[in-house]
């Protein structure tokens, strides 16, 4: 099947069958190549996982050779908003499509990603009508609190992962989130990794995978 984005796709482990997947969100900037690095460390402790790496539907305004989510060029909140709308309905869209292809239902899924990936894994995975396993979000922020406030739909466990030194998503955006989720009645655990900049340590690889067994586990 053709899916609506391309996608790096890691599959199962050989001779395993497909029982749950990871959609991973790259960062502004990138693509789905690059954030496919966390799968390769992960996969050895999900053999019957497969990995789904979509690439940003838009070229991306500074970095030709990368995507974007949306377009951070124009600094206006109304404008950022209604741009991650539209991505966040092409990702709807392709997460039906990965859902179709290998018959899966959301509680089978995670939905993780980095920064500006992990801004549309937070309201991809809040605002669809049933829960998925759970979101797992690094170096990222809510896009607009009033907006996901209004559409939110589920309750789907949230983990987010910062750096202490992050000076391009402010780390003060991880306490921000975890005081929105925890109003809004979501289950959130948060880490606020040492040290750290705008990337994904060993450390939060470690937290994140640990968590993420835990929830296919308790299935």
């Amino acid at each position: 099947m053709t899916f609506c984005l391309d996608a790096t796709t890691i599959n199962p482990v050989k001779g395993e069958e497909i029982k749950y997947a990871i959609i991973l969100l790259h960062g502004y900037g990138g693509d789905g190549k690059d954030i496919s690095m966390l799968a390769l460390n992960w996969q050895r402790h999900l053999p019957n996982t497969i990995f789904i790496c979509p690439d940003g539907p838009e070229k991306c305004s500074i970095n030709p050779s990368g995507y974007q989510w949306f377009d951070l060029s124009i600094d206006n909140r109304n404008y950022i908003l209604d741009e991650s709308l539209k991505a966040e309905k092409k990702l709807q869209q392709f997460l039906n499509e990965v859902k179709s292809e290998y018959g899966l239902v959301n509680e089978k899924i995670c939905i993780s990603g980095f920064s500006q990936g992990c801004m549309m894994s937070i309201n991809l995975g809040l605002t669809s009508e049933k829960n998925f396993s759970c979101v797992v979000g690094f170096s990222g922020k809510i896009i607009d609190q009033e907006d996901l406030k209004k559409r939110k739909k589920n309750s789907t466990n949230v983990l987010l992962i910062h750096g202490d030194l992050d000076d391009i998503v402010l780390p003060t955006f991880l306490l921000e989130s975890k005081d929105f989720l925890i109003r809004n009645s979501i289950d959130v655990e948060t880490h606020l990794i040492k040290n750290c900049g705008h990337n994904i340590p060993i450390e939060a690889s470690s937290i994140a995978l640990n968590y993420i067994l835990k929830k296919f586990n308790n299935l």
